[in-house]
């Protein structure tokens, strides 16, 4: 089995609904999210999926939140809190299909790691 990962860093705010503490008030991160990919095969290159087409699959997910409140952006401006484990599964959703339809089902997202902080992170897999 192969697995590669990605690494790419967004900043956003958001506050969590349903919250006492701190976290209900708006706020803001410097995120990191890091996308695994595995699977058994390679291409013809050797490669599982080449790092520079995973970053672009990332890229529009990124820049969709990097510099927004989240909570103004669909799915999180209704009842999905912005969350670290609901931002990873927003991520493992987002390019689970994009890799899937790129290489014909031969790799998949293994899971999505969100950094929140430098010491505080959710993971989302299936």
């Amino acid at each position: 089995m192969f697995e590669v990962t990605v690494e790419a860093g967004f900043s956003s705010g958001h506050y969590l609904r349903n919250y006492r503490g701190k976290c209900e008030n708006p706020h803001g991160h410097n995120y990191k999210v890091f996308v695994t990919l595995v699977g058994e095969e390679l291409d013809e290159t050797g490669l599982l999926l080449d790092f520079k087409l995973l970053k672009q699959v990332m890229r529009p997910t990124v820049e969709y939140l990097d510099h927004f409140m989240i909570n103004d952006l669909a799915p999180f401006d209704k009842e999905i809190n912005p969350s670290a484990e609901n931002l990873a599964r927003y991520f493992y959703q987002q390019t689970s299909k994009q890799v899937h339809e790129m290489t014909g089902g031969r790799v998949r997202v293994k899971d999505c790691t969100l950094y929140e902080t430098d010491t505080s992170f959710a993971r989302y897999y299936e």
